[in-house]
């Protein structure tokens, strides 16, 4: 089975909307609930939620055949972490806390074969369809999608050069840990966070970078999209079982 074409990889180039959807429930049924409905992209996170390879593996697996993009985000911009994600069949990647060209280099080339990069290579993984895709090797590097995390204020200083990375298809800013990091922890509304964030969707798109975020609450989302960030997350999976759950309790009591 031949690999289709990441698509997602595709729209960031040409900074088409792509609207996402964060899964931290590490559960593969939920995946498979998510699967038909729509989204353009999906997160699957091990930064900030308990998913480890096997369980990210269901989760794929339940994914099958959507038109959703899933994305992976590993717990830290390690390349045995990223080695191991890429075997199961992720492609698409958000690389967290990348603070330094060095790092968004480093991002990219774990998810190249030599000589282009630092990927190990296994010949019957998941990702090559268990070595019965035999274009795999000579197609792989090429739908490889990268997006670096901008989130303290080292990354803003250095933001011009993470973004002039070759292989780096677009930045995401995370709106807590910025916060966090300017001495705002908690409040990512305050103006001065909020200039940062406009400022990042500038300089990434001067760069021809696609940006992103994460923004669950809707008046935030279409700021941000009015922005310029043209992928963006626009809800959880917790919180909105959180939140229909609660809403639905009220209904009654």
């Amino acid at each position: 089975m031949t690999a289709t074409p990441n698509a997602f990889k595709a729209a960031l180039a040409e900074s088409r909307p792509q609207i996402g959807l964060w899964c931290a429930l590490v559960s593969n049924v939920v995946a498979e609930i998510l699967n038909p409905i729509g989204y353009d992209w999906i997160l699957f996170d091990s930064e900030h939620a308990p998913n480890e390879p096997s369980g990210l593996l269901s989760q794929l697996q339940a994914m099958r055949g959507s038109g959703s993009e899933p994305v992976v985000r590993p717990p830290w911009n390690d390349a045995v972490i990223i080695k191991r994600l890429l075997d199961i069949g992720f492609r698409s990647f958000l690389m967290p806390m990348v603070q330094t060209a060095e790092e968004a280099r480093a991002a990219v080339a774990a998810t190249r074969y030599p000589p282009a990069g630092v990927r190990g290579v296994a010949t019957i993984n998941r990702a090559a369809s268990y070595g019965a895709d035999a274009s795999y090797f000579a197609n792989a590097d090429r739908q490889m999608c990268v997006i670096v995390q901008i989130e303290t204020g080292k990354s803003l200083d250095n933001l011009e050069e993470i973004c002039a990375v070759e292989g780096v298809d677009g930045i995401f800013l995370g709106p807590s840990d910025l916060a966090a990091s300017m001495g705002h922890l908690g409040k990512p509304n305050t103006p001065a966070v909020q200039d940062a964030i406009r400022h990042v969707a500038e300089v990434a798109r001067a760069h021809g970078k696609a940006a992103g975020t994460l923004a669950p609450v809707q008046d935030d989302a279409r700021r941000y999209i009015g922005w310029g960030y043209s992928f963006v997350a626009v809800g959880a999976d917790v919180g909105l079982l959180r939140t229909a759950a609660g809403n639905l309790l009220k209904a009654f009591k």
